[in-house]
């Protein structure tokens, strides 16, 4: 039995994360995370995966990650469409604004001004980089490639474009972690693909080649740390590249750590809530896996954990070229 410490109020927000880990409750949970997330930066052979659900780039978190890929304290991200569509958004300037969740929608639908929750944004200016997409899905038809692929040649197009650009993608690109689309073809970069299908370019993208792509990176590291942002789609995605690589006996023994931010709850049965020690039961987490799972708003949690991961400086070497 150890005692409960009193979390005392401190300028660090590392120091206070620190501190938090020997509290109660989801305080407790918020600081462990921390820890965990250190031990993957610290631990040489892990290779770490982030997966990126809910509209965390329209809520401001855009710069948070970066720091996160400049720092290399990710190595490999796997987000929605969605995330992604907005980055390449405020990468050219188009901007998500301060709303209101009490609002009349019918009267913003009029004025052309969509909502999530209480962030707004224009309709008008999300199609113009509709267009802009399809645009340069035409000037790459024929094409096929993994959604990997697609982003990678995405962003230096749009880095050719606004030069003095700043967006997630970017970050990514310059420190070569690879961004997985699975389900690419939700999100409104799917919208302006099919728009230029449409009109006439060749463009596909093998989402079976994503499955492999990424799993072939779990199967050349020797140990894999898990990051989730939300659930869904991202977090099913890295969680199942330990099922594949067994499928094909290379049995990497399920992820090593695992931390997840989430604000559903296990009973309901959904993946996006489901405890990692239910991960176990399909070899998707390691039996002897540390584990911090934080029921927390991600808007919460993520620039509190990334500044206490700044406030640590911790230093890590850049991942050998697996991908």
């Amino acid at each position: 039995m150890k005692p409960i410490t009193p979390v005392l109020p401190v300028r660090e927000i590392d120091k206070l994360l620190l501190s938090m880990a020997n509290s109660g409750f989801q305080g407790r949970k918020l600081g462990e995370s921390l820890n965990v997330w250190k031990s993957m930066i610290e631990d040489p052979d892990c290779t770490i995966l982030l997966g990126l659900s809910g509209a965390m780039i329209p809520a401001g978190m855009r710069a948070c990650l970066s720091e996160l890929v400049e720092r290399r304290y990710v190595d490999v991200i796997v987000s929605t469409g969605a995330n992604i569509f907005h980055d390449i958004c405020e990468h050219q300037g188009v901007h998500h604004y301060r709303g209101h969740h009490q609002v009349d929608d019918v009267e913003l639908f009029n004025k052309g001004i969509d909502r999530i929750y209480d962030v707004f944004a224009y309709e008008g200016e999300f199609r113009d980089v509709d267009r802009l997409i399809a645009e340069y899905a035409h000037s790459i038809s024929p094409y096929s490639g993994s959604s990997r692929d697609f982003i990678k040649k995405l962003t230096g197009h749009l880095q050719e474009r606004w030069p003095s650009g700043r967006s997630l993608v970017s970050a990514c690109a310059d420190a070569g972690v690879p961004v997985f689309i699975p389900a690419l073809s939700d999100s409104s970069i799917g919208i302006a693909l099919l728009m230029a299908r449409r009109e006439g370019a060749d463009i596909n993208i093998d989402q079976l080649a994503d499955a492999d792509e990424i799993t072939q990176i779990v199967e050349k590291s020797q140990k894999t740390g898990v990051i989730y942002v939300g659930g869904g789609v991202p977090k099913n995605f890295i969680q199942q590249t330990q099922v594949i690589a067994s499928i094909h006996n290379n049995d990497c023994g399920g992820h090593a750590y695992a931390i997840q931010y989430t604000t559903d709850a296990p009973h309901w049965g959904g993946l996006s809530g489901c405890t990692f020690e239910e991960a176990v039961s399909w070899g998707k987490e390691s039996v002897n896996s540390t584990q911090a799972q934080v029921f927390c708003d991600a808007t919460i949690a993520l620039p509190l954990v990334v500044s206490g991961l700044k406030g640590l400086n911790l230093e890590r070497m850049a991942s050998p070229n697996r991908f």
